[in-house]
């Protein structure tokens, strides 16, 4: 476990109230607009491709596992680790696999860093989300699993949301896919603990191709 942290939002903190701290920054009242942005997913619904509670899930494992949350996992556990935040910054940018997906990581992002910064009396500069949101925890002594799976939690639950209203799925049979992902939720949190920024990849080739092609769609909810 990490030192107690220190500072003027909450002096020294235990574990409990880390968690409280994160499970905050991580609900969907916190300000950051998550609710706008499907990641791409709103093209793979209206292409058929996401139709029903199977596939949603299928899709988001790959996300998960092989996408996007398998390399945000792997930059805010570097994060944790005190490596270079700008560094990790520019590489986050550089992964953007298109420009609806960068403002999606930038914006986001930038309202997190500007919400925590105001809570602490400090000001913290815009990095991509993953980013933003490992060097706020570093304060936090929290477990990096626990960071890391709590995050992976609250991006596929927003992306569960999406599709709840877009397919549209019910409410239970969509808190049943979440409910289902939590394996491969702390699998990948923990299969990322040690691996090198060096060794990011991505291999969710529907997802990206569904964030370019939104940007031409023509009937769109969501920003991405």
């Amino acid at each position: 476990m990490s030192a107690q942290p220190q500072g003027p939002d909450t002096g020294p903190a235990s574990e409990d109230a880390a968690l409280l701290t994160l499970t905050q920054w991580l609900s969907p009242a916190f300000p950051l607009g998550s609710f706008a942005y499907s990641h791409g997913l709103e093209t793979a619904i209206a292409e058929g491709h996401v139709s029903d509670a199977a596939g949603l899930e299928a899709w988001l494992g790959y996300v998960l596992c092989f996408g996007t949350g398998r390399s945000d996992a792997i930059l805010i556990h570097a994060c944790l680790r005190g490596e270079p935040v700008d560094d990790l910054a520019t590489l986050a940018r550089a992964l953007a696999p298109s420009a609806e997906r960068a403002r999606e990581a930038e914006e986001q992002g930038a309202a997190l860093a500007r919400t925590i910064g105001a809570l602490r009396g400090t000001t913290m500069p815009p990095r991509p989300l993953p980013v933003a949101f490992g060097a706020a925890a570093r304060r936090l002594p929290v477990a990096p699993l626990r960071v890391v799976a709590l995050y992976l939690q609250a991006f596929v639950g927003n992306l569960v949301s999406c599709a709840t209203r877009a397919v549209p799925l019910g409410q239970t049979e969509a808190q049943a896919v979440l409910a289902r992902l939590s394996q491969p939720i702390l699998t990948t949190a923990s299969a990322t603990a040690e691996t090198p920024v060096g060794r990011i990849s991505s291999a969710a080739f529907g997802s990206d191709l569904s964030a370019l092609r939104h940007e031409t769609q023509d009937v769109r909810l969501y920003r991405t």
